[in-house]
């Protein structure tokens, strides 16, 4: 699509998040706390398995992730406080192994590479097409720009915006208020795809952009309305 054509389109900006949507979280997080469930050999310290290891640290990343979000903790505490918890929770108070395993997760986390199915495919289908692409996440900024350099997406993306660069968090308003006014664009031609109700879809229908929501998990539920609903990234193609 050349530019002459862009203009006639709806969309002439396009807002993804990275976790849960192009980047694999799940799967990547799995692997790098299987590391160091066998690295600090905590099956001999009484965890009984990795499985039972990683539905814990899950539970309390959880809840730690909605806290921090909601201003009540910084990223220190959310960094250790999930493994300090955890470990906690198998009678292990060892705050020198809980901000080793913090520290340890975010160096290895981001140099996994795995990407959602069809989400490179899709990526260079928009590129091919001339679509400005932009980043809006809550993640930490150096954390996510190794993430996408490392799985080969961040040649992609004109913008990206963190909650650290704008100084708020999905889904306040200001983030996006920030990220429009950073790409040069605006809420009407714009559109955030994502993976989740209550942050990139409410978020982005707050600040007057249409949303296209990715989950094949978690059911559309209540009087929030996504305008466009995906189970697959391969389907962005029958929108865009």
């Amino acid at each position: 699509m050349d530019s002459v054509s862009l203009q006639y389109m709806k969309y002439k900006h396009i807002f993804f998040d990275l976790d849960h949507t192009l980047w694999d979280f799940e799967t990547n997080a799995y692997q790098v706390l299987e590391e160091l469930y066998h690295t600090h050999t905590l099956a001999s310290r009484g965890v009984p398995s990795f499985e039972v290891f990683h539905r814990t640290y899950m539970t309390h990343n959880e809840k730690l992730w909605d806290r921090f979000r909601k201003g009540f903790i910084n990223r220190n505490d959310l960094r250790f406080k999930r493994f300090s918890m955890t470990l906690l929770d198998f009678k292990i108070g060892d705050d020198k192994l809980s901000h080793a395993m913090g520290t340890q997760f975010l160096e290895i986390l981001p140099y996994k590479t795995t990407l959602f199915p069809n989400a490179k495919e899709v990526l260079e289908y928009l590129a091919a097409k001339n679509y400005p692409m932009h980043m809006i996440t809550n993640g930490f900024e150096e954390t996510q720009l190794i993430k996408m350099k490392s799985s080969g997406i961040d040649h992609f993306f004109t913008h990206v915006i963190t909650s650290e660069l704008a100084g708020s968090l999905k889904p306040y308003r200001e983030i996006f208020d920030y990220a429009i006014k950073t790409a040069g664009a605006t809420a009407e031609s714009s559109i955030m795809i994502g993976d989740a109700l209550e942050i990139d879809i409410l978020g982005a229908h707050n600040a007057g952009i249409d949303q296209v929501y990715f989950n094949s998990l978690v059911p559309v539920t209540g009087a929030l309305k996504p305008t466009y609903v995906i189970r697959d990234l391969h389907e962005l193609k029958n929108i865009l």
